[in-house]
């Protein structure tokens, strides 16, 4: 591995101890200095030195969770990290892309599911604390669903309509919180999956309109929703 004889300081935020733990467990094998464990960023930041001590051992890279128990989002904590100058890899599931979008775009520099081994975090981790960002195939999936919805150029009450279907309510009832008649509000559905078909998206039933919403950030993942074909 590169840099294999620097020894890189390090913190995990997670609301699992199994995989706080586990992490600790593996950093003197890796040859990391661990600062700092805890389950929010906030409880992360109160172990961390201020960035103002000079003499004080800074964190160089912080492996974060996506969803933390606390209802933190995520793109807050990115940036949090990121003022007290800790570089942020993402470790997660990561099946929410427009959490990993959220993530990337508020300066996380790399990408880690939880299915990688230790062994791939770990060199994340070493090439993230050395200044390189990690573009794997995982990141590429978010950026390219990202620039999907913006390719397909909702209008903005096209975005509307979405936002409120996708989020659970039958079209009738986004018609009347819309003011706009049944057939107004069908149109509207119907524009928003001609305008994905035509970007190489196809849209048949409501659960995919409910991914497409999730990924341009119009609803998040706790809405709920019906899926029946539309």
């Amino acid at each position: 591995q590169p840099f294999a004889d620097e020894i890189i300081k390090v913190s995990i935020v997670d609301d699992h101890d199994a995989i706080r733990l586990g992490f600790a467990g593996s950093c003197e094998q890796y040859g990391f200095e661990l600062l700092g464990s805890a389950s929010t960023v906030n409880e992360l930041l109160d172990q961390l030195p201020d960035v103002d001590d000079e003499a004080a051992c800074l964190c160089q890279v912080v492996v974060l969770d996506l969803s933390l128990a606390d209802g933190s989002l995520v793109a807050d904590n990115v940036s949090r990290l990121l003022a007290r100058k800790c570089n942020v890899v993402i470790f997660s599931i990561a099946d929410k892309q427009h959490l990993v979008r959220a993530a990337l775009k508020a300066g996380a520099a790399a990408l880690v599911p939880k299915a990688e081994s230790l062994a791939e975090l770990a060199n994340s981790i070493r090439m993230v604390a050395n200044g390189i960002y990690v573009n794997n195939t995982h990141t590429t999936a978010a950026i390219d669903s990202d620039l999907d919805f913006k390719s397909a150029k909702l209008s903005p009450r096209e975005r509307e309509v979405l936002s409120l279907y996708a989020s659970g309510m039958p079209l009738k009832q986004v018609a009347y919180t819309l003011g706009i008649a049944n057939g107004t509000a069908k149109d509207y559905i119907d524009r928003v999956r001609t305008k994905f078909a035509d970007i190489g998206r196809p849209v048949t039933n409501k659960t995919e309109l409910v991914l497409l919403a999730l990924e341009g950030g119009l609803i998040d993942d706790r809405s709920g929703f019906s899926e029946d074909l539309l």
